[in-house]
């Protein structure tokens, strides 16, 4: 007799494989979030609305670089921009994302140690 893994599916649906197509969108709503600057830059936005030379002043990199980030921040749905003259206005674009970065930053504490301790996800001083 052989193991099977834990994750192995057993019973009627073994030869059949699930098709799990949220999951990619999943990591990738995760993936928006791994980059430091885009998390400091979403803290940031998650406090008020900001213009994109405040974000500049925050994030403490070019503006290029800045709007990269806004971008990606925008196009998947984290914050909104508005136009206010010649200005870009940014702020949450969703509630649940506040909740979203609250239970992260906890559930980051609670497992702190873990977390210093994996090797396997370089920390940006690693990478």
């Amino acid at each position: 007799m052989t193991s099977s893994p834990a994750h192995a599916v057993t019973g009627p649906a073994a030869d059949t494989e699930v098709a799990c197509t949220h999951l990619d969108t999943t990591a990738r709503f995760f993936r928006a979030l791994s980059d430091p600057t885009r998390l400091k830059l979403l803290e940031f936005i998650l406090r008020a609305e900001r213009t994109s030379a405040d974000c500049v002043e925050h994030a403490g990199i070019s503006q290029p670089r800045v709007s990269v980030h806004l971008s990606c921040l925008v196009d998947c749905g984290y914050v909104t921009a508005r136009r206010d003259g010649k200005k870009l206005r940014y702020s949450v674009g969703d509630p649940r994302v506040v909740d979203l970065v609250v239970l992260a930053r906890s559930l980051a504490a609670d497992n702190a140690s873990a977390l210093d301790c994996c090797t396997r996800i370089p920390s940006a001083d690693r990478a």
